[in-house]
């Protein structure tokens, strides 16, 4: 029952944290300068009828809240409504743009989890030897590259001097998108790639001190039983804590990688957007990563007790 009301409450505040997000996401469009009716009206006289037409046709005309009441019902249906600037429907819009901008994040993802753990562990393993301090100083230098100078680096020298890999699109096809998408990949990992490993680093750090871990050392078991049975394990709760952050960070991070890579996915359509005041693909596309970021950190939590049992027993004494 107790772990019922846990998930209930989790859930409660997913919902609603999303209300409100939703709340932000659509309101804060009226305090944005520009005007959406002169953008649809390009290349046309501005008369007092027309602009009436357009602001008719999408919904201009209405209060700000009933505004927001369709706006927020159509979402629930699917429908995100009518991009300004594509005159076409946004879930549509979106779609042809987001797989290749999820084949980028999962690739990202992946080599993020292999390197920033790997690392971390090595780091934490050799504390205060030359592996520890040699991998401390890589991560440095890597968390203060910027994603658009890694892209660049990453062209200039593995695409324009080497030729081993196109600076450009996305590729067709499985195998040719992977091939496409490992610089931009690359590049989009690097900055979290340090997060990941300090943090790795930091938690197992924190288990290799633990008495119940030196008692298992004492007795003689041997260093991988150790470190895979009561270091890792423990160490995993900090390191999932920073997956939300993740998984928002790499889509927003991935509309500057798009745009140096010249891909179509839904990180360049957000700049794009932005650029030309579709606030029906900005608000859609916000709207989709703050439910991203809200989602895994419920998730996150939900799972906590199956990771850490200490954490339900400290909830079950409270």
């Amino acid at each position: 029952m107790n772990a019922f009301r846990r998930v209930a409450g989790k859930l409660g505040g997913l919902l609603l944290t999303l209300f409100l997000a939703s709340l932000l996401v659509f309101f804060s469009r009226f305090l944005v300068p520009g005007d959406p009716v002169s953008f649809l009206l390009r290349g046309r006289k501005p008369t007092p009828e027309a602009v009436a037409q357009v602001t008719a046709q999408y919904g201009l005309d209405l209060p700000p809240w009933q505004q927001y009441l369709n706006w927020i019902t159509g979402i629930l249906h699917g429908d995100f409504g009518r991009s300004l600037q594509f005159r076409q429907d946004v879930s549509v819009v979106i779609g042809e743009r987001l797989p290749v901008t999820m084949t980028l994040v999962v690739m990202a993802g992946s080599i993020i989890a292999v390197v920033g753990l790997l690392s971390g562990a090595i780091a934490a393993l050799n504390r205060g030897r030359v592996a520890d301090r040699a991998i401390l100083i890589g991560l440095t230098v890597l968390g203060a590259i910027p994603s658009f100078v890694g892209s660049i680096v990453l062209i200039a020298v593995f695409s324009v001097q080497l030729g081993w890999f196109p600076s450009f699109g996305s590729g067709e096809g499985f195998w040719d998108t992977i091939y496409h998408l490992t610089l931009p990949s690359i590049a989009l990992a690097i900055v979290f790639i340090v997060l990941v490993g300090k943090v790795t680093r930091s938690a197992m750090v924190e288990q290799l001190g633990r008495e119940h871990v030196e008692v298992a050392t004492s007795r003689g078991l041997k260093r991988w039983d150790v470190v895979r049975r009561h270091v890792l394990r423990n160490s995993l709760w900090p390191i999932l804590t920073v997956s939300g952050v993740l998984v928002a960070g790499l889509i927003v991070a991935s509309s500057i990688v798009e745009a140096a890579f010249g891909l179509a996915g839904i990180g360049s359509l957000l700049v794009q957007s932005v650029d030309r005041l579709d606030f029906p693909v900005v608000q859609a596309i916000v709207l989709l990563v703050v439910t991203a970021f809200v989602v895994m950190n419920a998730i996150v939590d939900i799972l906590e007790p199956l990771i850490d049992p200490r954490s339900a027993a400290g909830a079950g004494a409270r």
